[in-house]
């Protein structure tokens, strides 16, 4: 069984609901049974975002390696990061650690590919779809990745930025234009790729059209970490 570090802040409500999930997900019946997590919830690490769109911005890499640091100091044995725009980072952090980082991109987009799709809304925030980190993945595994047209990704920013991260609500009339602007592209499934949106997946009870890309890490981090996932009826 290994220690799961959680490299945290990135935003600290998504940290927060993955180690909820862990707990939720796993086939537990009593405390000794739960997953070993370490989070650090390190909300001094700059934004991600503005710095994929804009290199002069505050460069959060350098933080984020120290997370990871500090965490493997703390005995964790496994990483997890719940930021898809972070994973833009990826190879810098595994560059200093001595522990695996689990791909949250990579595991989202095979269970996609598990679900049978084919076309894939993508609803990230502009520095994830600027990365090309989802359509590049999504491509390889041979989908279509679909990103919504610019009015409809203002919107989205702004259920991450102006909503969730600031503590606001999100009703369901404020999500259905989105959702029907995707499904109007064609979409089969819709990847939800910041972790922001799952808190409003799980807020609005979101249809099974949906793949979570936090539920998806938690999922495999209780796996890779040796612990047996709860079965979902």
């Amino acid at each position: 069984m290994k220690k799961v570090g959680v490299i945290g802040g990135v935003g600290p409500l998504a940290t927060m609901f993955l180690g909820e999930m862990i707990v939720r997900l796993t086939d537990a019946s009593k405390d000794q049974e739960h997953v070993h997590t370490i989070i650090n919830n390190d909300t001094t690490i700059p934004d991600r975002t503005a710095y994929v769109l804009d290199a002069t911005a505050q460069n959060p890499i350098p933080y984020l390696q120290q997370a990871a640091q500090l965490l493997i100091d703390a005995g964790a044995e496994l990483l997890v990061m719940p930021c898809n725009t972070a994973h833009t980072f990826y190879n810098e952090i595994c560059r200093v650690s001595s522990v695996p980082l689990l791909h949250m991109i990579e595991e989202t987009v095979l269970q996609a590919k598990q679900l049978g799709a084919q076309r894939v809304g993508v609803l990230a925030t502009d520095g994830t779809l600027a990365s090309g980190v989802y359509q590049s993945a999504l491509a390889k595994q041979g989908m279509v990745a679909v990103e919504p047209a610019p009015t409809i990704q203002q919107a989205v920013m702004a259920m991450i930025y102006d909503k969730v991260k600031a503590g606001q609500c999100v009703t369901y009339a404020q999500w259905q234009p989105i959702e029907q602007a995707m499904q109007d592209a064609g979409c089969d499934y819709i990847i939800l790729g910041c972790t922001e949106l799952s808190i409003i997946n799980r807020d609005l009870q979101l249809s099974k059209q949906y793949i979570d890309s936090l539920v998806v890490l938690a999922i495999n981090a209780i796996k890779a970490s040796g612990y047996k996932v709860r079965e979902m009826h």
